[in-house]
């Protein structure tokens, strides 16, 4: 994973720009995260873990609509500008450096974890992924909500495109241009990303900022799979459009023990 930590650490800085506007999309966010799990849970506030954190975007949001919320991430870069955004903004974060396969919490510590931005398929194996979900559902309570969001891959896998659309985002600099080369894999499911960054350079043109990364394009039915066999129960896909969440979430309740089943 020392590949997906470096190429957080570099955009960390830059991660902001991303959005057109960073504040606006971090309230829309929440709100949509926040009405999922009332929705489930009730208004709380809950105890609410976000192990992919990243600089905040949705921690930051979480805890700013009354939530308390700790945040977890593999990149040392993104979870110190997550703890100073959040400060800035009169938010308290809590934030841990740590991989979403080791999560350093005691059991049944949270009512909700969340794993947003695409992050799960960081992991390549199905191995990794198991470790991760199985780890999530420990954190849980009974009864606990897992939320995870992921690109809309059962229509990327058939289409294999090789670029997103460039994104623009507004600077008092002048403007900034996003967008991703996608390099598939002989596999099909697999491909090695590289995200692209112009900004203003001197003299009016452009500086060029490139990270490298890769996903695992994870269907909808093996994401489902993976999540009931890691533990899980009451799987449910919310779409865009109803969520009001930009990707398409799962949420998933950590299934109680057996009685005197003796495991965890």
């Amino acid at each position: 994973m020392s590949s997906v930590r470096d190429f957080y650490d570099a955009l960390a800085a830059d991660y902001h720009l991303v959005f057109p506007d960073w504040d606006a999309s971090m309230a829309r966010q929440a709100a949509a995260l926040d009405g999922l799990v009332r929705a489930r849970l009730g208004a709380g506030p809950h105890q609410v873990l976000d192990c992919s954190c990243g600089i905040g975007t949705q921690a930051i949001g979480l805890a700013g609509v009354g939530h308390q919320v700790v945040g977890s991430d593999l990149s040392p870069a993104a979870v110190t500008r997550a703890a100073a955004e959040a400060a800035s903004r009169g938010v308290g974060l809590p934030v841990t450096v740590a991989d979403m396969r080791a999560l350093p919490y005691r059991a049944a510590a949270f009512d909700v974890v969340v794993c947003a931005d695409n992050s799960l398929p960081h992991l390549l194996t199905a191995d990794d992924v198991r470790t991760a979900l199985t780890g999530m559902r420990r954190v849980l309570r009974d009864d606990g909500l897992l939320v995870l969001s992921v690109r809309d891959y059962d229509g990327i896998r058939a289409a294999r495109p090789a670029s997103t659309p460039p994104q623009v985002s507004t600077t008092a600099q002048g403007r900034v241009i996003t967008f991703q080369l996608w390099h598939w894999r002989e596999d099909g499911e697999r491909y090695d990303l590289e995200h692209f960054q112009l900004v203003p350079g001197e003299g009016g043109g452009w500086e060029v900022r490139v990270r490298r990364t890769a996903y695992w394009a994870l269907t909808r039915g093996e994401l489902s799979t993976a999540v009931s066999d890691s533990g899980f129960t009451e799987i449910s896909w919310h779409e865009p459009g109803d969520s009001g969440f930009y990707q398409p979430v799962l949420t998933a309740r950590r299934g109680r023990p057996a009685p005197d089943s003796g495991k965890d």
